[in-house]
Formats: C-alpha cells, sequence, structure tokens
C-alpha cells in the first residue's frame, strides 16, 4: 500500500500486478476477481482506506491486518528481503491459509468514521504543538513573539474538541453513554470519546477482548522453568495506549480509592510506568462495565486490592 499506488498479487496466479491508489483503477481491477474473493491489505495509515472500501462494497471479504505481524509471518516462513513485491505475494499466502483465525473487516458508519478523524486530527495538532513548545522553548529571548500563534493552536485544539464531544453524542446513544464512561475517574472528554468508538464497535466481545484490542494485554515470555517478563502487546491504537496512562495518572492523584489502587501495585514492587498502566487497564475494564450495564461508576464495587 501507497499513496500513489498499489501492489497485488492473487493466489494461484502468480506475479504481482501495480495499480494507481484511485478509485477508478481499483474499480476495474477489482472487476477481474471472482465474486466473494477473500482480499487481505495492511493497514497503511489512510492509505489503505479506499481499497478496503471499495473491495466490501464490491462484496468481497476484506482483512485489514497489522503489518508487524505480517513482517513476523514472513520472517516464520523464511523470507529474508521486503518489497512490496514480496510483501503483496505474502498477503495472498497468508490470507489463503490463514482466513479462518482473522475477523473481517467492517466499514465504519459516517458517525464513526468522522469522530475518528476528529480524534487523528486533535492528536496530531496536540503533538505538533508540544513538539512546537519545546523546541521554540530556547528562542525565549528572541525578539519574535510566538504568544499569539500557541493562542491560535490552543483556540483550534478547543475548537476540535466541541466537535469530538458533538460528534461523540452523535453516535447511537452516544451522548448517555458517553456519560457512563467519563464518570469513571480520570477519564475526561477524550478519553471518553476514544472509548466509546472502541466499546460500541466490541459491544458484544467481554472485557478480554477489549483489552486485548487495545493492546494493554500482557505479552507471556516464558520458557521451560524461566518465567520471563510480561510486556505489553502493544497491539492496537498507540493514541489509545497513552490516553488510559493520562487516565490513570489523573485517577491516582485525584480520587483516594484509585490512589490506594495505585499504591497496591507499587507495593507489589511494580515501578511507577508500570504501576499506572495496571491503573489504566482497570480504568479500560471499569469504563467498559460501565458502558456495558448502562450505568454511572459506583465506587463501591471497586475492589481496592
Amino acid at each position: 500500500m501507497a499513496s500513489a499506488h498499489l501492489d497485488a498479487a492473487v493466489h494461484g496466479r502468480g506475479g504481482v500486478h501495480r495499480l494507481a491508489n484511485t478509485d477508478a483503477a481499483i474499480g476495474r481491477w477489482l472487476r477481474t476477481l471472482p465474486p466473494g474473493s477473500r482480499l487481505a491489505l495492511e493497514s497503511t495509515g489512510r492509505y489503505h482506506e479506499r481499497l478496503a472500501r471499495l473491495a466490501h462494497a464490491a462484496g468481497m471479504v476484506v482483512y485489514v491486518l497489522d503489518p508487524r505481524a505480517v513482517r513476523q509471518y514472513a520472517r516464520g516462513l523464511g523470507q529474508r528481503g521486503k518489497t512490496d513485491r514480496l510483501d503483496a505475494q505474502m498477503l495472498a499466502h497468508l490470507i489463503e491459509r490463514e482466513h479462518g483465525r482473522l475477523r473481517p473487516w467492517q466499514p465504519p458508519s459516517p458517525e464513526h468514521e468522522l469522530l475518528k478523524n476528529l480524534l487523528r486530527q486533535r492528536a496530531m495538532l496536540a503533538r505538533h504543538v508540544a513538539s512546537l513548545r519545546q523546541g521554540l522553548r530556547e528562542a525565549a529571548a528572541a525578539t519574535v513573539d510566538f504568544t499569539p500563534m500557541f493562542k491560535a493552536m490552543q483556540d483550534t485544539l478547543r475548537a476540535l474538541d466541541k466537535q469530538i464531544a458533538k460528534a461523540a453524542c452523535a453516535l447511537p446513544q452516544g451522548k448517555t453513554a458517553l456519560g457512563w464512561i467519563m464518570s469513571v475517574p480520570g477519564v475526561g472528554l477524550l478519553t471518553g470519546a476514544t472509548l466509546l468508538r472502541v466499546f460500541q464497535r466490541l459491544a458484544h466481545r467481554g472485557s478480554d477482548a477489549v483489552v486485548a484490542f487495545l493492546g494493554m494485554d500482557l505479552r507471556p515470555q516464558d520458557s521451560g522453568k524461566r518465567t520471563g517478563v510480561r510486556r505489553l502487546s502493544k497491539r492496537g491504537d498507540a493514541y489509545a495506549r497513552k490516553l488510559l496512562f493520562t487516565a490513570a495518572m489523573a485517577a491516582a492523584r485525584c480520587d483516594p480509592q484509585w490512589r490506594k489502587l495505585y499504591e497496591h501495585e507499587l507495593a507489589k514492587g511494580l515501578p511507577t510506568t508500570a504501576a499506572y498502566v495496571a491503573i489504566g487497564r482497570r480504568i479500560l475494564r471499569v469504563a467498559f462495565s460501565v458502558f456495558k450495564n448502562q450505568a454511572t461508576y459506583d465506587p463501591a464495587r471497586l475492589p481496592v486490592a
């Protein structure tokens, strides 16, 4: 997948076909495939979205795969190099053999797509504002006044926050569900809106699936008698994990009950960062619970240990 072109391989046909990443070129190529074909593509920012949407509309079963997982699969089969052509051939090989273990992609509703784009834009702008503040800190004594620029950026962030709140409330039962999620200590608008998107997508799954979807699950590293250190799988949305970490810090700082939970994690020997991660995972489970139970947060039901 690239911004200008795609490399496509069809299992059993051999060869790789390059086509432009446009509606017309993709449409012509899709019409050469049998109806109901299975199509696998790597998740690459926004570049894969056109193909996924058009293929699904054409009645094909679409799988959007994590590029890191595809690379690991390729290495496991002995592939030594990496090119677009090799990747396309590996994807064709992978989906022919592994499609039964994978979950097909479903297009988001326009409301969910709008909220996703607003959250993405907000995260990008906030990241650049922080970078500019850090980079221009040494220029404080310069003759140029950067205050108006940063004020305009902050105004834009506030405007995006209002649009995010409006878009979240426009989801099915969005306003009520957002209130339930934001009743959990530490969860603000951005975290609440991000979790609402995920929860509505995984409404029929359990909390373990939600934790795994956001990469907050612990990955074992055991072999024989050796028990390795557990680390986060870090699959899924990195920005959501960052928001949960921030929510954990806020909850541990402002809520006595969550402070006790944080201290309990420290007493187990966890370093500060790992303790906040554990609290963030607990916040995620509690937020999903109130969403599923359609109720506000009840501190009496939160176990201390």
